[in-house]
């Protein structure tokens, strides 16, 4: 337990989202608690993760988590751990619902993105095929998100691209398509934006 990498979630502190402050403290090791110099209440170490309020521990947790991932059917975890099968969905769906809560405030706000990568991938899974469009940003090798669809399509590639470009600081862009004509096509429709004029009609979108 580090008190300097958290800090106090309660509404009424003042100290809220204050981080490496001097206001937190250790109050119980055993029960994984934090207290919190400006108010009164204490709190647990795991609001706002995956984990706040299960009673499974968070090995347990991890474990059913990282066996999902690697596509370990569900039916033989709940025989090896012995919980039950919602519990283990539940487990999944709070894991991706973190996901995106890490993304958001870490990797999505514009910065220079310099060099990256973007690309199709084709993954077989159990109920079949489906492709994964995804970006990557060369220096920190991040992965700046991605989309699914049962289709490669063009709509999978300009949902990947939004992704890419709400990420972006405002700049010049060079795409540079591998030899799938749809890319060029995709980066010119998506990397623009509309020249308002002060006159009626729809405006011309510009790069």
């Amino acid at each position: 337990m580090n008190p300097t990498t958290v800090f106090c979630p309660n509404l009424a502190c003042p100290a809220r989202s204050h981080i490496g402050q001097g206001n937190m403290r250790i109050h119980s090791r055993k029960d994984q608690r934090f207290r919190c110099t400006e108010g009164p209440k204490t709190f647990s170490a795991t609001p706002g993760t995956a984990l706040d309020r299960l009673r499974p521990s968070a090995e347990t947790v991890s474990l059913v988590v990282t066996l999902l991932a690697h596509g370990c059917p569900l039916p033989a975890i709940v025989v090896a751990v012995g919980y039950d099968e919602r519990t283990g969905t539940c487990g999944l769906a709070r894991a991706g619902e973190q996901g995106p809560a890490v993304q958001e405030p870490r990797v999505e706000p514009p910065r220079a993105l310099g060099q990256g990568q973007a690309d199709d991938i084709r993954v077989q899974t159990q109920g079949g095929i489906v492709w994964r469009a995804l970006a990557l940003m060369g220096s920190t090798r991040w992965w700046l998100g991605g989309e699914g669809s049962a289709q490669r399509e063009m709509a999978l590639r300009r949902r990947r691209l939004r992704r890419v470009k709400r990420w972006a600081a405002h700049g010049p862009v060079l795409g540079c398509p591998d030899g799938l004509g749809s890319y060029g096509r995709a980066v010119r429709e998506t990397f623009r934006e509309a020249g308002h004029t002060g006159q009626g009609g729809r405006p011309r979108r510009r790069p």
